[in-house]
């Protein structure tokens, strides 16, 4: 893969991406590679705990505006639109469903579709610097890839709102408080802290392990398929809408959108 790492050290699997810029945008072809990556553990019973991680100054700040593949897709039908909305979300899946308990390790900024990756592990160890941010309805955009109900469960319907609609900014004192991050570390440690919960995780019985993540996986997820299930058609929609156009707009040209609702 050009983009991702994967490393073994016994029971414990390391992934890193790095796409070359310090944003560390997620690209179609980069997000492929995260879902091949977690896919390829599919059939790994070894395996015990594997740690996520992205830039050491950036996790991730989103979905790359700027990738080639989402201009080609501005003249695109329907069908073909729908499809590449599908690729963030199974991307998330993939990691959602892995049987090993799963880290992310957050240095800096963990952005959009970056938080939406965040959350479909199980734990996230995050710097002191650290902030995470879910701009998508800034850009009159709605939040997609099966986060809503991922965020919800972490942190409460209220919060969530604050998180998802209101574009709150959360820095890790916050993020540790509200349950969005389960550890804070000094910033440049978070790889060697996600490391001593996956060496933990090691430790244990492995068949109980999966079990075990599966049953509360099952629990707290029971209704997410049903919250989520159309927000690739919501975002494709969105996406052609006035208010996206100038949501993007603004951002790009950094001044204060103006939505109609459009």
């Amino acid at each position: 893969m050009k983009y991702v790492k994967i490393e073994q050290h016994g029971r414990i699997a390391v992934v890193s991406f790095d796409c070359g810029k310090t944003a560390n945008p997620l690209s179609y072809d980069l997000m492929r590679e995260l879902t091949e990556a977690a896919r390829g553990f599919e059939d790994d019973f070894e395996t015990s705990a594997i740690v996520l991680a992205g830039r050491p100054d950036n996790f991730s700040m989103g979905f790359d505006l700027s990738d080639a593949e989402t201009s080609k897709l501005q003249g695109a039908g329907l069908a073909e639109r729908r499809q590449a909305a599908m690729v963030g979300k199974r991307m998330c899946q993939a990691w959602e469903d892995l049987q090993p308990l799963t880290i992310s390790a957050v240095e800096g900024w963990c952005v959009g579709g970056g938080v939406a990756l965040s959350v479909a592990t199980d734990l996230r160890v995050i710097g002191e610097s650290a902030g995470l941010y879910v701009p998508e309805v800034e850009r009159g955009l709605n939040m997609s890839w099966g986060s809503v109900p991922r965020i919800t469960n972490l942190v409460g319907p209220a919060r969530a709102k604050r998180i998802i609609i209101l574009a709150e900014k959360i820095r890790a004192d916050r993020a540790l408080d509200w349950g969005l991050a389960d550890d804070v570390v000094a910033d440049g440690s978070t790889l060697d802290a996600a490391m001593d919960l996956a060496t933990r995780a090691a430790s244990m019985p492995p068949v109980a392990v999966r079990m075990c993540k599966q049953d509360i996986n099952a629990y707290a997820n029971a209704l997410a398929g049903v919250a989520s299930h159309a927000d690739h058609d919501q975002f494709a929609l969105a996406l052609e809408s006035e208010d996206a156009n100038e949501g993007i707009s603004a951002f790009l040209e950094k001044r204060q959108p103006r939505f109609t609702g459009g």
